[in-house]
């Protein structure tokens, strides 16, 4: 096996790269373009099945160098503190509330799910956390983070293996269950965004003459200073808060730090320029996330998913059926049966079986077509990059005893 190592730089580009591509396709194909698949999940997905070509056909594996993808993390989850206002906070405390709520209470069934599904199946001990929450809830990071402990609790010693293979495989089923989802709610109860509203992540689509009048190298620049001071004050935050063995995700302190500075620094400097609900942030917002959901979705090691048997399938397929009826059954009801409800419908798909950049990519693809949804863009990753981490510890400690 010959392995082909990517440098950062050529990284990024092919990620533009596939991101055009995938555009392509969803502007021939009005399927895709109609039932809301992101633009960088399809042709992330097609890049990931041309290294998995590759690396059966001629024993090449193509090793990308992601470590521009881990800043663009950061300017994505910036920016959406940036946006978040008081006002906005107030407004999302009770949807915030439930929305958590749900979230616990699916942690436990998507849990149950796995336990049940291993037993009738006769997979060995272990594997049911692996296939629960710790792979779709937690996404590949907490994969990497218990599979030693699950492997040495259980005597599994392909747990990483299994692991990787379940969180990958629910990336990709969670990025294109979201946006069709989000689509049966939204016709089937004719709602829409508020269009006066700005946006908060990406432009509409429109022309381009009716939406860049106030966009320029100046405003761009502006923003992007912006942004990088409130990443470095989250650096410095984050040292911090590591010293009091406090564990949180970098992403999350830069995005408690751009609230707090957007919801301050105006009212003591009112003249100065500041970014929130600009059209500068909601573009660079979207081509961060964009490229970082690229990067993410071609660098996927799908050939990790053979040999693993259909077992591996047949639960993720249960597991995906029984959040689908949980969002429309339950999420959709709870949060409201408004508009704001169907964007955090496409959301959940990705807190339930993917991760939280692939729940914003959902609905990012769902408002730029329907209408914005700021609410929605501040208690989403609160529930899934913070409060649900904790829980996950707890449960995924329980299963591992």
């Amino acid at each position: 096996m010959t392995t082909f190592q990517t440098s950062g730089l050529l990284t990024f580009t092919i990620a533009i790269v596939v991101f055009f591509v995938g555009t392509g396709l969803n502007t021939s194909v009005g399927l895709l373009r109609q039932w809301n698949i992101p633009e960088a999940v399809t042709g992330g997905l097609l890049a990931a099945l041309f290294t998995l070509s590759s690396y059966h056909l001629f024993n090449v594996e193509i090793a990308f160098d992601l470590d521009a993808r881990d800043m663009l993390l950061l300017y994505f989850f910036t920016g959406i503190g940036l946006n978040a206002r008081l006002r906005d906070l107030r407004a999302g405390g009770r949807p915030l509330a439930i929305l958590l709520a749900l979230t616990l209470s699916y942690l436990i069934i998507q849990n149950l799910v796995a336990v049940g599904s291993s037993v009738l199946l006769g997979l060995p001990d272990g594997i049911a956390a692996l296939l629960g929450s710790v792979s779709l809830i937690g996404g590949h990071g907490t994969t990497i983070a218990w599979a030693p402990l699950i492997a040495g609790r259980f005597g599994l010693g392909n747990a990483l293996e299994i692991g990787i293979a379940s969180a990958t495989l629910g990336l990709v089923v969670a990025s294109l269950v979201g946006g069709p989802v989000a689509r049966i709610l939204i016709k089937r109860y004719h709602l829409s965004g508020q269009a006066a509203e700005p946006p908060s992540i990406g432009l509409a689509n429109v022309p381009a003459t009716e939406q860049d009048t106030d966009i320029n190298h100046v405003s761009l620049l502006r923003t992007v200073l912006i942004l990088n001071v409130a990443v470095l004050i989250g650096f410095a935050v984050d040292e911090v808060v590591a010293e009091a063995s406090i564990k949180l995700p970098l992403f999350v302190t830069c995005l408690l730090v751009a609230i707090v500075m957007t919801n301050t620094i105006p009212r003591f400097f009112p003249g100065m320029y500041w970014p929130t609900r600009s059209r500068p942030l909601a573009l660079i917002s979207d081509l961060s996330l964009n490229i970082f959901l690229a990067m993410s979705l071609m660098s996927m090691r799908l050939w990790t998913l053979g040999g693993l048997g259909p077992a591996l399938v047949l639960v993720l397929g249960v597991q995906t059926v029984v959040a689908v009826f949980y969002i429309i059954f339950v999420v959709f009801p709870a949060m409201g049966r408004d508009y704001q409800a169907a964007v955090l419908s496409a959301g959940f798909s990705g807190i339930s079986l993917g991760a939280t950049p692939t729940a914003i990519a959902n609905m990012t693809a769902v408002t730029k077509l329907h209408g914005p949804a700021p609410t929605a863009f501040i208690i989403l990753p609160l529930v899934s990059a913070f409060f649900i981490d904790v829980a996950n510890a707890v449960v995924i400690g329980f299963m591992a005893r």
